[in-house]
């Protein structure tokens, strides 16, 4: 009973102006008296429905308005910190591997290949001197061979250029000769047909050409 008398007094007191303002137990409706009670009773219950519209609408937008700015925080936390480049001068990181490639290096048989001399350049014509054979056509040559090197060697390839008498070169000849020369020794060949050469061809001079190791 006392709540409903303050409630009473409060409809007719504080809420008076806002129910003529909307229209509700106003003097122009031309209702009696005895309904005031109830027509403000009716404004208080539309006044009290409107405040808990509007609170939940202001909660609503704060609501909105936080979850908007979420995001946004979160974006710009997500966001790469920019790299700034190296200064000039700057030391390499240690745990960089910064060295160069080794290059690898040859074997050693690979190695003495590369430094191997040629078995023709520990040979040497110590002496040579040639005649003509047969009816003349044919040119024999004597000549001694010295090996320096300290291996055998075979297939010994001469060449022989034969000139006329004012020294003007006529032809050449080749010949290998398939004997074997021992290490640090040297051996002569007699004789040894190299071709058939021109009745006009007076000197001659041999020359080493190549020869394989044994």
């Amino acid at each position: 009973m006392t709540m409903n008398t303050g409630l009473h007094c409060i409809e007719v007191t504080g809420l008076g102006g806002l129910a003529k303002l909307t229209g509700i137990g106003g003097a122009s409706s031309g209702r009696p008296e005895q309904g005031g009670a109830g027509t403000s009773r009716s404004g208080f219950v539309w006044l009290t429905a409107t405040l808990m519209i509007g609170f939940g609408a202001w909660t609503y937008l704060s609501e909105d308005a936080s979850n908007t700015a979420e995001p946004l925080q979160l974006a710009a936390a997500a966001a790469p910190e920019a790299v700034s480049p190296p200064a000039t001068g700057a030391k390499p990181d240690p745990g960089l591997n910064t060295a160069a490639t080794p290059v690898e290096a040859p074997s050693p048989a690979e190695a003495a290949a590369v430094a191997e001399i040629p078995p023709v350049d520990g040979l040497k014509i110590s002496s040579q001197s040639w005649r003509r054979g047969g009816l003349g056509s044919k040119a024999l040559v004597t000549f001694t061979l010295r090996n320096g090197n300290d291996y055998a060697v075979k297939d010994i390839e001469i060449t022989c250029a034969f000139n006329r008498r004012d020294g003007s070169h006529l032809t050449d000849r080749t010949r290998v000769i398939r004997d074997t020369v021992n290490m640090k020794s040297r051996k002569t060949f007699a004789r040894m047909h190299v071709g058939f050469v021109n009745v006009n061809a007076n000197k001659a001079k041999c020359s080493l050409v190549t020869a394989s190791r044994l």
